[in-house]
């Protein structure tokens, strides 16, 4: 369509209108060289313009006329303080006949939580190994957390550890969960962890996760057979049917290797140094 067309187009919709003007022609004419003439207006509000506070019943968040005297009346989402369990991993291992569980819990607002993390494993009604992270969590982004605080290890068999800790936790790109975390513990020892893990939804129910979770340390730990530099993978992958959100049986398989010094440790302790084992667990929140 051509100018002209576009104006007749344009005509008969604004003669039946009060806003059609004879200078409308022109202001569209000057084009550009007119674009200050038909900016919004600027300045002060007219005295008889619309309350901005008409649709908040007289209140508002901090200073205004409005503001209610004592206490702040009105809070946002974000200052209330909230809770959640969640329960990732709650499984039988077929091969070793042991239980493992990976547990975490946190309480706090949006920006800022408490977050404790525990997992470890259970063999003839004993908790052979544990690991516990007490952190302090802070929103670093929509995505990620940042996290300080201490871990501390037990072992049945032997030597428990206490480490300080710091990490990020959050949702990658691609939709990756990822929770790295970087330790540094008694006598110059240090060690890195990393999880990922990965939600593949068959339907709405049916969801395949893929997870890999590995750990390095800078020094040999003798006492617990640990060796330094890439000490352990592990790679499963489970089924889960959600019968809701909260409540979601699962079956899977998990392999685990190892690797240096510690497959050295294994050996010499009469262990394999790789497994592959059958679980079956439950993965719940509330």
């Amino acid at each position: 369509m051509n100018r002209n067309s576009f104006k007749r187009a344009l005509g008969i919709m604004v003669v039946a209108t009060p806003l059609h003007t004879p200078d409308l022609w022109a202001q569209m004419d000057h084009g550009a060289g007119n674009h200050q003439a038909m900016q919004m207006q600027g300045g002060s509000a007219p005295d008889d313009a619309r309350d901005p506070h008409a649709y908040s019943d007289g209140y508002s968040l901090t200073e205004s006329p409005y503001t209610q005297p004592g206490l702040r009346q009105l809070k946002l989402a974000d200052e209330y303080a909230f809770w959640a369990i969640i329960a990732d991993r709650f499984e039988y291992h077929e091969g070793t006949d042991s239980g493992v569980f990976d547990l975490q819990g946190w309480y706090g607002t949006t920006y800022n939580r408490v977050v404790v993390k525990t997992e470890g494993e259970i063999s003839d009604e004993r908790l052979e190994e544990s690991q516990t992270d007490l952190l302090w969590s802070r929103a670093l982004d929509a995505y990620f957390d940042t996290q300080l605080g201490i871990r501390l290890d037990q072992y049945e068999e032997g030597r428990n550890r206490q480490w300080l800790a710091i990490g990020v936790q959050g949702l990658a790109p691609y939709w990756f969960e990822l929770d790295v975390t970087a330790y540094l513990g008694e006598s110059g020892r240090t060690a890195l962890a990393i999880e990922a893990e990965y939600e593949l939804l068959l339907t709405q129910k049916l969801i395949l996760q893929p997870r890999a979770e590995l750990n390095l340390y800078g020094k040999d730990d003798p006492d617990n057979g640990l060796g330094s530099g890439l000490s352990d993978l592990t790679i499963g992958l489970r089924l889960r049917y959600e019968f809701n959100r909260q409540f979601a049986p699962y079956v899977g398989v998990h392999w685990s290797d190892t690797y240096g010094d510690t497959a050295d440790y294994r050996r010499t302790g009469g262990l394999d140094i790789s497994d592959t084992q059958f679980v079956v667990g439950l993965r719940f929140w509330f």
